[in-house]
């Protein structure tokens, strides 16, 4: 009996592994045969007005082309206003976004002093403009080092035509890949994931999570993030979900962002993101077993809570697989297959300080990175989060 759950255990993990990374994608590509995203036709007369949003902390290498871009924007200059709320920065920040509100009169600086982090900063803008806002306002929420091409806005916002739109993520494309690092493997996994969201929004308008470099969202379906709540982006997602709204990827939304290199904080960056995960699916946990909005609690399964839980699913299959071998030789030989498959990282790291670098491997060493991360984010959340202040990753600087 004993060797029958154990059996189970490790079928059922492999199958949940398989499902988030495998199955779930190649299932989203077939419903989507056929299916297009939802389509609006659009000019200049019936574009609704926008309000973008931005949090900035010590951003003077990325502030003045972030600045260059939106200003370069196809959209109506008279149907935007561009609202930054600098959270103490020390640097040239303020001085050289001053310097642009001098010349252009719809973009805005606002001070907080300390440090608040983002999502407490844009909290605080929206609530500061709350009796303001036309009643078809739409926000855009945008990091400093997210630089737009001049038909962002535009693709972003002519999706709100649609009364069922709540949130429209944009398709941010990575920069300044290198080869030593793990750029290129991060490259590959966001635009795997922008591609896994756009059919989401595609079969069921509901793309689990825009990126929060660049999205747009209905003011009346934005809700404050609490206090000490990390992703904000997939708070908002959720929360649009939660009033029945849709959320859709719109791949032609094309904006640049520089991409980390150096793995360490990367790990950083992915167990901060990966506390915050778990802050969310306590929240919103009864979207796990809700029929409307129509497939995303299929969605949320099958995209983050699966892939959440990779790691521990992952030890499940290990130590099954661990008690198993001593009993099968079937099992004997995956065990074997398993340990050298965990060695193939450490490979992976002793070639990089020689200069030599292998793409599967790096991808290796990503998978386990990234799990790892999720691993240790798991156990801060259970800590308690603290705070949701941020410094901002240290990114191979886009090109000027």
């Amino acid at each position: 009996m004993i060797l029958v759950v154990l059996q189970l255990c490790f079928w059922a993990s492999i199958i949940g592994i398989a499902h988030t990374y495998v199955l779930y994608p190649a299932l989203l590509r077939l419903l989507a045969t056929n299916k297009t995203n939802n389509t609006q036709i659009f000019d200049n007369n019936n574009l609704p007005p926008i309000v973008l949003l931005m949090a900035v902390y010590n951003e003077q290498t990325v502030i003045a082309q972030k600045l260059q871009s939106i200003l370069q924007s196809q959209y109506p200059t008279h149907l935007w206003q561009l609202y930054i709320g600098s959270d103490g920065s020390t640097d040239q920040t303020n001085a050289i976004v001053e310097q642009y509100a001098a010349q252009h009169p719809n973009i805005h600086l606002l001070h907080f002093g300390g440090r608040n982090g983002k999502p407490r900063i844009i909290n605080q803008l929206v609530e500061q403009l709350k009796p303001q806002l036309p009643p078809n306002a739409i926000l855009v929420l945008t990091d400093a080092n997210v630089l737009f091409t001049p038909n962002t806005l535009p693709q972003l916002c002519k999706h709100f035509l649609n009364p069922q739109i709540g949130m429209v993520g944009s398709n941010i494309l990575n920069t300044a890949l290198q080869q030593q690092g793990i750029s290129l493997q991060e490259q590959a996994y966001i635009q795997r994931e922008n591609y896994i969201k756009y059919l989401e929004g595609v079969i069921w308008g509901c793309t689990m999570g825009t990126f929060g470099g660049c999205f747009a969202i209905r003011a009346t379906c934005f809700g404050a993030v609490p206090n000490n709540f990390i992703v904000d982006d997939f708070y908002l997602t959720m929360h649009v979900f939660e009033q029945q709204k849709q959320a859709i990827q719109e791949p032609m939304a094309i904006c640049y962002e520089d991409v980390s290199d150096d793995i360490n904080q990367e790990f950083k960056r992915k167990k901060r993101i990966s506390a915050g995960n778990f802050q969310n699916l306590m929240r919103f946990k009864q979207l796990l077993f809700s029929t409307q909005p129509r497939g995303v609690a299929f969605c949320f399964w099958s995209h983050k809570v699966l892939r959440w839980l990779t790691p521990f699913l992952l030890i499940t299959v290990f130590l099954c697989n661990a008690i198993l071998a001593i009993q099968n030789y079937f099992y004997a030989s995956l065990f074997v297959i398993q340990v050298a498959v965990l060695l193939l990282p450490f490979a992976d790291l002793i070639l990089n300080k020689l200069h030599v670098h292998f793409k599967l491997l790096r991808f290796v060493r990503y998978f386990y990175m990234m799990n790892i991360a999720l691993l240790v984010g798991f156990f801060n959340y259970i800590k308690g989060i603290k705070t949701n202040v941020w410094e901002p990753t240290k990114r191979n600087q886009l090109p000027t």
